[in-house]
């Protein structure tokens, strides 16, 4: 008698800290397809990154269960497997986080595995490189689509990607791409609209003006990221926060950093990486500001730990790594971490898992070139400074006046956790060591 083959139903697994949902961006699998265990199956998207997901399970592809552009919760069922059979199946339950003879007992919760079955290539955040194309033999290679609002915006507009000339290197579709093609079609419709209106005028008639396309005004659904991004912005407008702001003279922490380079040559120092060791020392002066607020039990959480989160612009928008135990780090150990986060960020190669967890946030908003600025708390932290611009301004030191690389610090604060003295007492001792570097040398 025959056994017919186990129903194996996946669910979204954890995406980390505060994730509840995502978006589904593509689906790599079909009904009727076949599957092998950690083999990708779907790509989604949080308000953090786009991530992979693996299946844990080997056999055909049975349904799936959300369409593409569907919000899906963690917990709630992804795709059915049936399997079956000694070796095709591991003893993963639908957390995926079991080891099993069967599997590689490497399914990591929420991001599947860190390897990828021989014979099956893996696409980036891009899109899909098939493999025939890849070797120069079949099809041709499809455009690639880095960006998966790129796709977003495409789908919404009716866009062929397929049918683009990619702008951006190795074949890259970018946003202006997209763009572009919805002017043009936008263009083809108004000239389709005038040629309508001025065959069905009487003979003699000059055609009256033509109201403008409705396509000057777009709407972009608030799902995926930008949804989520959304509710965590108004979680944080909700917070009693507070500014406060000084300028300081920052010659110093220039030329501090200028002779670290000439000390080390091939050891890059960066100005952010000397305002995070600042900062860490300084909030294990004032504990206050590197914590949390715990509504539901309401207290006041203070951390130990200061995991540093940081600015970083990317070509999907700004995002927040978090650089881990910053205190105890040596300033020379958080420059490599923020460059190697940053560059990661850039290259979507970031893991959801460093996009969480921070309890304090470095926003460098000078790169902007902008002086000032009172940005919203990165929700649940409590604090955030922010460093402006630092450009030459007329400073008086010792009765003189000169010109000095002067830039504006600013805090902004949850005023449950403390009061004005508290912030302003940090942001004060952040300003004394950004003027004076040598002082941070007694704290160490």
């Amino acid at each position: 008698m025959t056994t017919a083959p186990e129903r194996r139903v996946f669910a979204l697994p954890d995406l980390g800290e505060g994730l509840t949902e995502a978006e589904v961006v593509e689906w790599r699998v079909g009904v009727g397809s076949t599957v092998e265990i950690d083999q990708v199956v779907v790509e989604v998207e949080t308000v953090k990154a786009a991530v992979e997901v693996p299946v844990p399970y080997a056999g055909a592809v049975l349904e799936l269960h959300a369409e593409v552009g569907a919000v899906v919760a963690v917990g709630a069922p992804l795709i059915s497997v049936a399997g079956g059979g000694a070796g095709t199946e591991p003893a993963v339950g639908e957390r995926g986080d079991a080891q099993s003879p069967g599997g590689s007992g490497r399914v990591l919760v929420g991001y599947g595995t860190d390897h990828a079955p021989a014979g099956r290539r893996r696409r980036g955040r891009g899109g899909a490189v098939p493999s025939g194309a890849a070797d120069g033999a079949g099809p041709a290679a499809l455009p690639l689509v880095i960006s998966p609002l790129v796709r977003s915006l495409a789908r919404e507009h009716g866009v062929d990607v397929a049918r683009l000339s990619p702008s951006g290197p190795h074949g890259v579709v970018l946003r202006r791409d997209v763009e572009q093609a919805m002017s043009r079609n936008t263009a083809a419709r108004e000239a389709m609209s005038r040629e309508a209106v001025a065959q069905e005028a009487p003979p003699g008639t000059v055609p009256a003006p033509t109201e403008p396309a409705s396509d000057d005004m777009r709407r972009i659904p608030l799902r995926g990221r930008l949804r989520t991004a959304a509710e965590k912005l108004s979680r944080s407008g909700a917070v009693p926060s507070a500014t406060t702001w000084v300028d300081v003279d920052a010659t110093g922490l220039l030329q501090t950093r200028e002779a670290l380079r000439s000390t080390e040559p091939g050891r890059d120092i960066s100005l952010l990486a000397l305002l995070a060791r600042i900062c860490a020392v300084g909030l294990g002066r004032f504990p206050e500001l590197n914590s949390t607020v715990d509504e539901e039990q309401d207290e006041i959480v203070r951390f130990s730990h200061v995991h540093l989160g940081f600015a970083a612009q990317t070509g999907t928008g700004l995002v927040v790594p978090v650089t881990r135990d910053a205190q105890r780090l040596t300033t020379a150990e958080l420059s490599a971490e923020l460059a190697r986060l940053t560059a990661q960020a850039r290259s979507g190669a970031l893991h959801p898992r460093s996009l969480t967890g921070g309890t304090f946030t470095l926003n460098n908003y000078g790169v902007f070139g902008v002086d000032g600025s009172t940005p919203l708390l990165n929700h649940p932290e409590a604090a955030m400074l922010g460093v402006g611009r630092i450009t030459d301004k007329p400073w008086v030191v010792d009765g003189q006046l000169a010109v000095r690389k002067v830039t504006q610090l600013s805090l902004t604060f949850d005023h449950r956790v403390c009061d004005g003295g508290t912030a302003g007492g940090f942001l004060r001792y952040v300003a004394d060591r950004v003027e004076r570097p040598t002082l941070l040398l007694a704290d160490l």
